[in-house]
């Protein structure tokens, strides 16, 4: 037996606030919002299905436990320089970059809650050339 899976589906993000979360993810990010309910919304970029679910008494996730480090998203690379112009016209925290990394170009910033975000130029096979 062996469990085939087709790829990537979605990924859930817990926000403290929905509203601030959605003036990030919509304003500053450009995802399109495809549905808003009460404490949950869900936005497309790109093919990339990202949900955002409202939990108000959770604390800010620190960098030294177990768990996800950051999300990447693919991004073009004649589109990088133009979606780094707009982290940084929206002062967007920024972790690590732009650099050039694995091939291709990559900065990883923060959204309103903390949670590390990626935007990325390369792909696995691409990546996997510097290793060997």
């Amino acid at each position: 037996m062996k469990m085939r899976v087709k790829g990537f589906n979605h990924i859930t993000i817990r926000v403290s606030d929905l509203e601030r979360s959605l003036s990030f993810y919509e304003g500053v990010l450009q995802m399109e919002l495809v549905h808003r309910g009460r404490t949950d919304a869900y936005l497309d970029w790109g093919g990339a299905w990202v949900c955002l679910i409202e939990k108000q008494d959770l604390v800010q996730m620190d960098e030294h436990i177990l768990g996800v480090d950051h999300v990447a998203f693919s991004v073009e690379d004649d589109d990088f320089d133009e979606a780094v112009a707009i982290l940084m016209k929206h002062e967007v925290p920024v972790v690590r970059g732009p650099i050039e990394r694995g091939l291709g170009k990559t900065i990883n910033f923060l959204d309103p809650d903390g949670t590390q975000l990626e935007l990325y130029t390369s792909n696995l096979q691409r990546r996997m050339t510097v290793w060997k």
